[in-house]
This record gives structure tokens, sequence and C-alpha cells, in this order.
């Protein structure tokens, strides 16, 4: 029963990451990769008080797979922001690349610390 929560995690989160990804992207005409930023750093914060809810005993095992598992692996993604950053390495924009890599783990981490936070705040 456990892979099924996943599945449909990640049946929403792929399509959620994609619509994400290209309505922010068609906002903004830089070079910098905004749309894998958005998703990382809202799958961050969604993972943050997820974990919190779960550890405050407000959220279940089964939630836990369903949103953390397989809604946040399908919307988050490490490979595409290594992808983007090299390839802005690659293409001469070195401060885009370092600036995505130092922003998206600092917002990251600090997205995931929030959530933990909030749901510590709610539910402690």
């Amino acid at each position: 029963m456990n892979w099924v929560l996943v599945i449909i995690g990640g049946m929403v989160g792929a399509p959620l990451r994609y619509l994400t990804d290209r309505a922010v992207e068609s906002r903004h005409d830089m070079g910098f990769p905004w749309g894998t930023f958005t998703v990382n750093v809202a799958g961050s914060l969604v993972l943050g008080l997820l974990t919190g809810a779960v550890t405050a005993g407000a959220a279940s095992s089964h939630l836990q797979l369903l949103l953390g598992t397989g809604l946040c692996g399908a919307l988050t993604t490490y490979s595409t922001f290594s992808y983007e950053t090299l390839r802005l390495a690659q293409s001469g924009a070195r401060f885009h690349a370092v600036a995505n890599a130092v922003a998206s783990v600092t917002a990251g981490l600090g997205a995931v610390f929030a959530g933990v936070a909030a749901a510590q705040a709610l539910w402690s």
C-alpha cells in the first residue's frame, strides 16, 4: 500500500513541477533558472512543515509518504538544479552559476528549517 501513496504523490508532484517551472520562467527573461529555484524552495518548505507535523504527531507516516516522498520527491529536482548550474557555468555566466548554487542551497535549507519551526509552533 505504501508504494501506491508514493506513486499518487509523484503523479501530482511531477506535473506540478513542470507547470510551476513554465509559469515562473515565462515571467522572467533572465538566464537565471527561477523555475527550478522556486519548486526546490517550495518543496523544501512543504517537506519541513510535513516533517515537523509528523514529529509532533499531527500527521501520519502515510501522509509523509504521500506528500513527502511522492509529491515533494517529484516536485523538487536536484538533477535539474545541477544541470542548470553547469549550463550557466559553461555558457560563461559564472556569476549566475555560483549565485544559483549558493542561493538554492541557502534558500532550501532556510525553507526546510522555517517549515519545521512553523510546524512546531502550530502543533507543539
